[in-house]
């Protein structure tokens, strides 16, 4: 297996494959990893789910790039050293967890190079100033054709190789999707020491709302804050002065800065036509690059989505016409994303819009005219202000050829609303499994699982005789906590190696739980054979 490109995506397909025992390796047009650059930070409880199966969450958890006492929550204000604009939504010390996972704060880089550490420890190798031109597929492979001649034959590819993805031009699939009308930059500044203005424990994470500047100002490292400026024409190329001016209004005070890297992006929505070209496929920005907000967290959606189809197609346990599920789940979700982001930054610039016509009173000004102003802006920004939970957890896959659906379509997804809902194509509900911390998707692990909330264990006993015959790894789980009967309701629940719900039911179809796996993972090839059709 190839993967081309070694950002956070490409790498963590690497994680996901070799895991499952996949050989597997890594290159990049890159001489070496830029680990200095503004990228994704905060990382949603559904990517914390991810990185705890892939077995680097503590390693993640470690690897400090600036004190942990720094985040404070996510701060609305005029500048760093400014005025609150609304009240700070910040974890109590004392206040109790309310999911299995937290949402975790991490610099892109930070995760990367935990990535490589594990990869290396694999022995999986990753390789820079590889610059692909060309890729020949046949019934059995890809040749992937390097600059300088060398040719790397491979099972499949992965192009991991972000918005510019040479994988999805040399195959010729186009984009969909609004383009934008303008730009913006996310810089990297870099500080001396300004404890003396901010504090020795300064909020790590902010958003800035002033006359000059606005998006995040967010700490990469003690020295290295990530901050916005713009949005520019897109013809404009702003100079370091004017981009580093608009950093200086980020922290609200007079300080040296020095511009360490300037990354465009756009408030718009690009989206392949399709993730799959026979045996290559799309993942992270080469498949979908939209408004900024959870872009890497759903890159890592795709790896989870596409690791196990490709590990069970590579092992003979499932057809290739697996892989078509891919496509269908994880486009749809993403345009599902998109639309929200989009809309969303469509009305945050309107509010900002809004504030600026108020005038947004200088810090220092603490007359009543200033501070009815700024009531003002604080009732705009409450209003804009909505929940995602929908977008972090409802990843629903509702018209898929993988899932065995049922007759109850459920509630319509919602981007600011998410209840637990174990119907098939959803997540599954997680939680403890026992009181020593152990939870559902720790028990279900790498493989599928039947999740069991009944006395009657004739389903059990079909799935796992029909597992077996086609050498397909299951784990059986008893759960007889009554809060998971009133969640899940009783019966059965097969559970896909993503974590997705794949069939439920008290009772099996015809054909039983062979026909089941056929549905989900796809007819078994003996049988095809047999047909004669896929070998």
């Amino acid at each position: 297996m190839l993967v081309v490109g070694a950002g956070p995506v490409g790498l963590s397909a690497a994680l996901e494959l070799s895991g499952r025992g996949v050989e597997v390796a890594v290159v990049d047009r890159a001489e070496g990893a830029t680990l200095v650059r503004a990228g994704a930070m905060g990382h949603t409880p559904r990517v914390v789910e991810h990185f705890r199966r892939w077995g680097v969450l503590q390693s993640v958890r470690r690897e400090w790039t600036f004190p942990p006492e720094w985040n404070q929550g996510i701060r609305l204000v005029t500048s760093l050293v400014g005025h609150e604009l609304a009240p700070n939504r910040r974890p109590s010390f004392t206040g109790a967890r309310v999911s299995s996972e937290e949402a975790l704060r991490r610099p892109q880089s930070a995760v990367q190079q935990v990535f490589l550490r594990h990869l290396d420890q694999r022995g999986v190798r990753v390789v820079g100033g590889w610059r692909l031109t060309g890729l020949r597929q046949d019934a059995d492979g890809v040749d992937a054709v390097f600059e300088d001649g060398r040719v790397v034959r491979a099972r499949y590819v992965i192009g991991a190789d972000g918005g510019r993805s040479a994988v999805r031009e040399l195959v010729g699939i186009a984009r969909e999707g609004e383009r934008a009308r303008e730009k913006r930059l996310r810089l990297i500044v870099r500080t001396g020491d300004i404890a003396d203005r901010v504090g020795p424990a300064p909020s790590g994470t902010n958003i800035v709302f002033n006359e000059r500047a606005d998006g995040f100002l967010a700490a990469v490292s003690t020295r290295d804050w990530r901050v916005y400026a713009g949005p520019f024409p897109l013809h404009h190329e702003p100079s370091e002065a004017e981009l580093l001016a608009t950093a200086q209004a980020a922290f609200g005070f007079d300080l040296d800065l020095e511009l360490v890297s300037a990354t465009t992006f756009y408030h718009a929505t690009r989206i392949a036509e399709t993730f799959r070209a026979g045996r290559v496929l799309l993942a992270g920005d080469a498949a979908h690059v939209r408004t900024p907000g959870g872009n890497l967290g759903e890159g890592f959606g795709d790896v989870v989505n596409l690791g196990w189809k490709l590990a069970a197609v590579l092992a003979d346990q499932a057809p290739e016409s697996l892989l078509d599920s891919y496509d269908q789940e994880r486009r749809r979700h993403n345009w599902r994303v998109a639309d929200y982001a989009l809309a969303r930054s469509r009305r945050s610039q309107a509010t900002l819009s809004a504030i600026r016509a108020l005038g947004v009173p200088d810090d220092a000004d603490l007359g009543s005219d200033a501070e009815r102003r700024r009531a003002e802006i604080r009732a705009l920004i409450g209003a804009n202000r909505t929940g995602s939970d929908g977008v972090t957890f409802d990843e629903r896959y509702d018209e898929s050829s993988a899932i065995w659906y049922d007759d109850d379509p459920g509630a319509p997804w919602r981007a600011d609303r998410y209840v637990d809902d174990p119907r098939p194509g959803h997540r599954a509900p997680n939680g403890l499994v026992d009181p020593y911390g152990d939870t559902l998707y720790d028990r279900v692990g790498d493989d599928f699982a039947l999740l069991v909330l009944t006395e009657d264990r004739a389903v059990e006993h079909d799935f796992a005789a029909a597992a077996a015959a086609r050498s397909l790894p299951l784990t059986v789980i008893h759960l007889t906590d009554p809060s998971a009967r009133d969640l899940y309701g009783t019966g059965n629940f097969l559970i896909r190696p993503d974590q997705h719900v794949a069939w439920r039911g008290t009772v099996l179809p015809d054909g039983g739980a062979a026909a089941v796996l056929d549905r989900v993972v796809g007819a078994r090839r003996a049988a095809l054979a047999a047909a004669g059709g896929e070998r």
